[in-house]
């Protein structure tokens, strides 16, 4: 299927979308190169506390923590966002197995 006719389809409402949420997060922790912003940001938190920063170490380690968390969690939502507007990343998402896209059946009578 085209990504032409895959948003198409996907707008009309002709087109079920299944995301698989394990494969959404690794993509997007891959593309979005998460372990290599949050390993940083982690060291510069800790860096701030053991310099008498403690608060600030302690909330820079947090986000550092907690972020990457929260931008995993919305992978499937980011997945489907990203696959409507760029046919590169529905390419990627379809032959990484995270896009699963069946037709919706037609309710008779």
């Amino acid at each position: 299927m085209t990504h032409e006719e895959f948003v198409s389809g996907y707008r009309s409402g002709a087109l079920r979308v299944k995301i698989d949420r394990a494969q959404a997060e690794k993509l997007l922790s891959r593309r979005l190169l998460l372990p290599l912003v949050a390993l940083p940001v982690l060291g510069a938190g800790v860096a701030l506390a053991l310099i008498g920063h403690l608060w600030l170490g302690i909330l820079v380690f947090l986000v550092g923590f907690v972020g990457p968390r929260l931008i995993k969690r919305s992978a499937p939502n980011f997945v489907v966002t990203q696959a409507l507007q760029d046919e590169g990343w529905y390419t990627e998402a379809v032959q990484a197995g995270v896009l699963k896209i069946e037709e919706r059946a037609e309710k008779s009578g």
